[in-house]
């Protein structure tokens, strides 16, 4: 063919022959080198395992509370660092969401078993003016006795309510008001840290795996 240069070598030289052999070998080295690296499989990593909930990791809002336990005691949300924390806004009076939301809280403990040691369920009150300490404690004693509710005046109720997003708002009845509100539950980190935004129509195993992942993230 015009144009090429032959590719015979002049092996008459034991240098030259030495060479030409040791060129072929390294040829074929490269060769099997380039197919091994061409069918090896690539290095997997574990695929992050999601929620089930609604993630908001990293949320500007629900950043801490300061409100009174029926003690009286002043309650904030670093009071329970080392735990999964279970935030949940309603009333006492409520008729269907706040004790569905409260008794699938139970069913989830349950679940858990002796994790469930490591998990706080809250409360928070937006009914203050009917809702007394000595209520609020035999409403969380109906459901579980760790359960923990929590009030402040309707100033501060008020407050707290925007800083974690919770809508609510008073309906006139024939025998008074009831209320209107949010039916999210928020459920923060061992570390304090909110994570999740837990939905009302969420089954008890839904939330009980998304707790166990909560548990299981490193503070």
């Amino acid at each position: 063919m015009a144009g090429c240069t032959s590719m015979t070598a002049d092996t008459s030289n034991p240098r030259r022959r030495w060479r030409a052999v040791a060129f072929a070998v390294g040829t074929v080295a490269l060769v099997l080198l380039v197919a091994t690296v061409g069918v090896r499989e690539p290095a997997r990593t574990p695929a992050p395992v999601g929620f089930e909930s609604i993630d908001i990791t990293g949320a500007p809002y629900g950043r801490d509370f300061r409100l009174l336990d029926p003690d009286g005691k002043p309650r904030q949300l670093s009071d329970f660092r080392g735990r999964v924390v279970l935030v949940f806004f309603g009333f006492t009076q409520c008729p269907d969401v706040c004790p569905t939301a409260l008794a699938r809280a139970v069913e989830v403990m349950k679940q858990l078993g002796s994790d469930a040691q490591r998990v706080q369920v809250i409360f928070v009150t937006v009914d203050p003016e009917r809702d007394t300490p000595a209520l609020l404690r035999e409403y969380m004693r109906a459901f579980d006795p760790s359960f923990l509710g929590l009030y402040a005046d309707p100033t501060t109720t008020a407050q707290t309510a925007r800083e974690f997003k919770v809508y609510y708002a008073k309906v006139p009845t024939p025998s008074g008001y009831t209320i209107d509100h949010s039916a999210i539950t928020y459920a923060f980190d061992a570390a304090g840290r909110l994570r999740l935004a837990i939905k009302h129509e969420q089954s008890v195993q839904s939330v009980s795996a998304d707790v166990k992942r909560l548990l299981a993230v490193p503070r």
